[in-house]
């Protein structure tokens, strides 16, 4: 019996591998693994599984937080911040490559997809950086490498993900992408730098104090929602969905004060909401589907036991999950990376000594290095869509590449010093 459900399984990879949606694929593995084991008196328990998630307090931020991003998306917050962090960064060589890191980072403090940071910050920014004439492969790497940043800096949609598929804490695993979010945005800066020096493309551009003073209130509202959202998470003041709620509020001010708050904007941002919400919750119903198979034949512990029989260290372990997660990547997106996984993967880690909230800035990380790796990297494909000169998207790739490197070495990194990822949450708790 066991090996025909195995069966189904390394069907239900192939599956995917083959282009068909997961939620679908996972739902059938866990009905058909389920039945074959159980028998009808299976399906009994389905039920409750989907009411607990369907009810769950948790995921409610889910559509709270896609919500808040989609008023700031179409209230034209974006256009105004690029032009005040280009003022800011003048200095620098290279500045509006920059400016193209920073603000993918400051919008995904507040929108937490990186597909929408990816899209909005490389329509407002190639066509400046064309005129300017920037190196297209580090303008459009940097574009697709700053969009990732969107699932790392807090609120992060993958985040709560993780945590609803493994009962961490939402706040926790919030606070704990912070400096990870920063240190990885200054990393880029710095690459940044040396590329622009080295093949001369500097850009640099002289602006008066009075314009960059005059530019700073075009930068506060990201600032002002980061604040809100994380500041009443950190202090205990608020829950993650009731951050998101007051995030919303701040958005929707921004927006009116902006003169975008209409009923054609909010019906827009309402109908996006839904249509991702509705895909996510799904693919969370999916994945709660087959957890409850594998819990059930006890498939997680016994893969657990059986990794732990090869006496590796949990560094060593780690590094065999980086090249899994690379590899995965490749063909796989973010989310369908994290409820494949996680269900297999959080036992196996934890039981070796690794830290659940680390493990979750873990697999952010190596989903980020996802969305930039050939050939179903998400961002490559959206930044090369909203390019105007429709070159291929090879430039794209190269231009990504060492950021992608970058990544991976900023993990290595993490597994060396993870007080960088926990620091910060024990703080919290304490």
């Amino acid at each position: 019996m066991l090996a025909e459900i195995l069966i189904f399984f390394v069907a239900g990879l192939a599956l995917l591998f083959l282009g068909v949606p997961i939620s679908p694929v996972m739902a059938i593995i866990g009905l058909i693994g389920g039945l074959l084991a159980f028998g009808y008196p299976f399906m009994n328990s389905i039920g409750s599984v989907v009411w607990g998630v369907h009810n769950s307090f948790i995921l409610t931020a889910v559509p709270l937080f896609i919500l808040m991003g989609e008023i700031l998306l179409r209230s034209g917050v974006a256009d105004k911040m690029y032009n005040a962090l280009a003022k800011w960064m003048n200095w620098l060589p290279g500045n509006l490559l920059h400016t193209n890191i920073g603000c993918c980072a400051l919008f995904a403090a507040t929108t937490g997809s990186s597909v929408a940071c990816a899209a909005t910050v490389g329509t407002v920014a190639l066509p400046t950086l064309n005129e300017r004439g920037f190196s297209k492969k580090l303008s459009l790497g940097s574009l697709a490498a700053g969009g990732t940043m969107g699932i790392l800096i807090p609120p992060s949609i993958a985040l709560i993900i993780y945590g609803s598929l493994t009962n961490n804490s939402i706040s926790q695993l919030f606070v704990a992408g912070v400096i990870p979010g920063i240190v990885l945005t200054l990393a880029f800066f710095v690459y940044l730098m040396i590329a622009s020096i080295s093949i001369k493309n500097t850009g640099i551009i002289k602006v008066s104090w009075p314009e960059r003073i005059r530019a700073l209130p075009e930068m506060l509202p990201p600032l002002f929602i980061f604040f809100i959202v994380m500041g009443s998470i950190y202090f205990g003041l608020a829950t993650p969905t009731e951050s998101a709620a007051l995030g919303i509020i701040a958005s929707l001010f921004f927006a009116w004060r902006g003169g975008k708050l209409t009923f054609a904007m909010l019906h827009k941002c309402f109908v996006n909401t839904a249509q991702l919400t509705g895909m996510i919750i799904l693919i969370i119903t999916a994945a709660f589907i087959l957890n409850l198979t594998l819990s059930l034949l006890g498939i997680a512990e016994m893969l657990t036991q059986q990794v732990l029989t090869l006496d590796l260290t949990l560094t060593q372990l780690t590094l065999v999950m980086i090249l899994f997660y690379i590899v995965l990547g490749m063909f796989l997106d973010v989310l369908s990376i994290q409820v494949a996984t996680i269900p297999i993967a959080y036992p196996i880690m934890t039981a070796a000594g690794a830290d659940p909230i680390w493990f979750g800035i873990f697999i952010v990380l190596m989903s980020e290095v996802a969305m930039i790796t050939p050939p179903m990297g998400m961002n490559l494909f959206v930044i090369q869509g909203v390019r105007q000169d429709k070159g291929p998207l090879s430039d794209v790739i190269w231009g990504a590449l060492p950021f992608a490197l970058i990544m991976l070495a900023f993990t290595v990194f993490l597994i060396f010093y993870p007080e960088v990822v926990t620091w910060l949450p024990a703080k919290m708790r304490g």
